[in-house]
């Protein structure tokens, strides 16, 4: 028996719900504390987001593997489908939807916190080419990255590696790495730092799964048998639910 479905999905909800509360709440911080200097600004929510997301894994990857990514979880039922690991299409469904109204509520959160309007569609437009090249780049390079801890063996670093990787990719892409459609789709109902126009989502979610095409290409003709790893990412979830093991 896995852990349950609805625990699982919680996790996902609450976990990707404060990945977009980190990334949105310190990118209203840092507009604040640095006005005028957009690097400063950049630093400051990229080293927020890369900690946070590494704190968020250790704290639900024991649950549902904390993907906290709709891209992630397609990769991993995908990969998983032919040998019968990772998710199935039913977890992959309700992964989805936990992520997509998680990354929602995170920057409501965030938007309260602050005490601005619970929600505010941002009017940042980031539609352009080579920002959706960015948004290829930053997804294929989480694909491998995921796949490649969880192939060999190493998804215990998981939480400083991924975290990591989106740190550094904040810097070395045009789009700043977003790299997953639920956060994007989050990010667009704060008109603040981290925002982006709801017109510029859709640019930015076809680059995400051209991204995890790619990605798992690559795994494919690296990793041939990545897919027998698929239980094992981001971190692996218990095989048993303690609470099944009770007795009465």
């Amino acid at each position: 028996m896995t852990i349950a479905l609805r625990r699982r999905l919680l996790a996902e909800f609450i976990g990707t719900a404060l990945l977009v509360a980190a990334v949105v709440g310190s990118g209203i911080m840092a507009a604040s504390l640095s006005p005028g200097d957009v690097g400063l600004q950049l630093l400051q929510n990229s080293i927020a987001t890369a900690l946070a997301l590494g704190t968020l894994i250790l704290i639900f990857g024991p649950v549902s593997g904390a993907h906290f990514n709709p891209v992630v979880s397609a990769a991993d039922w995908f990969l998983g489908r032919r040998v019968g690991t990772g998710l199935t299409v039913r977890d992959l469904a309700g992964y989805t939807v936990a992520q997509v109204l998680g990354a929602i509520a995170g920057s409501v959160l965030a938007n309260l916190m602050f005490d601005l309007a619970a929600v505010d569609l941002s009017s940042k437009d980031r539609a352009a080419g080579n920002l959706w090249l960015g948004e290829v780049v930053a997804t294929t390079g989480l694909i491998l990255l995921i796949f490649a801890l969880a192939r060999s063996g190493r998804a215990p670093v998981a939480p400083a590696a991924v975290g990591a990787y989106i740190g550094a990719a904040y810097w070395f892409t045009s789009s700043t790495s977003f790299a997953n459609p639920a956060v994007t789709i989050g990010r667009a109902f704060t008109d603040t730092f981290a925002g982006i126009a709801p017109a510029s989502v859709p640019g930015f979610l076809a680059a995400q799964l051209l991204g995890l095409a790619v990605g798992v290409g690559l795994l494919a003709a690296l990793y041939p048998d990545a897919g027998q790893a698929a239980d094992q990412v981001v971190v692996p979830a218990n095989e048993r639910d303690p609470a099944l093991d009770r007795r009465p």
